[in-house]
């Protein structure tokens, strides 16, 4: 039985551990998830960083593909973090042969938009929903958001160097979707911001 207080995190690939661990300082159960009986215990989700075309047969070959798409689709809060946006995205540019999100905002996200593993960086980021001033955004292998839908909340851009303008951070109702990594920081705030919005559907 899904419980709204309890909130899960995907554990195919990537920063399960720090997102549990940032979950666990703000007073919130967080439950590691790796196939559909643990999605079954969650009433949220969080899908962590990676890479979203392995992420994205994992999620298959444990049969959490569909199971996924209907939960996100039923209204489950869910936040995705760097491959998490691209799982969210409903379209893809750059995309791997035959790669499959899982959708539910409506927006088209490029892979590895900011470069190789090399050309990872940290910036500021305003979030437009955030008190406290920018937060420091590290971006990793990052996507960027090309173009949103008129239901799609743009919150975050780049605001310093090449990529000055680029949408980094959105929300379309339950769905929240950052390009970068908000777990490896310190910084609690936009996961402070999402249990808000988990509660919110309480």
């Amino acid at each position: 039985m899904a419980t709204t207080e309890t909130i899960g995190v995907l554990a195919l690939q990537g920063d399960t551990e720090e997102h549990l661990r940032v979950l666990a300082s703000l007073g919130v159960l967080g439950r590691p998830v790796r196939g559909p009986a643990d999605l079954d215990t969650v009433g949220a989700l969080i899908l962590p960083g990676g890479e979203s075309t392995t992420m994205a047969k994992l999620a298959a070959r444990y049969d959490l593909l569909d199971p996924l798409r209907k939960r996100i689709a039923d209204g489950m809060p869910t936040y995705g973090t760097c491959a998490g946006m691209i799982l969210l995205a409903d379209r893809l540019l750059d995309a791997a042969a035959g790669q499959r999100s899982l959708g539910g905002i409506d927006m088209t996200v490029r892979r590895n938009a900011f470069g190789r593993q090399t050309e990872s960086f940290e910036a500021p980021v305003e979030i437009a929903a955030l008190d406290g001033g920018p937060v420091d955004a590290v971006f990793i292998r990052a996507p960027w958001v090309e173009s949103l839908g008129s239901d799609v909340t743009a919150l975050g851009h780049v605001t310093t160097g090449p990529h000055t303008g680029r949408v980094v951070a959105v929300r379309q109702r339950h769905l929240l979707a950052t390009a970068f990594h908000p777990e490896l920081t310190g910084d609690t705030r936009i996961h402070q911001y999402f249990v808000e919005m988990v509660r919110e559907q309480r």
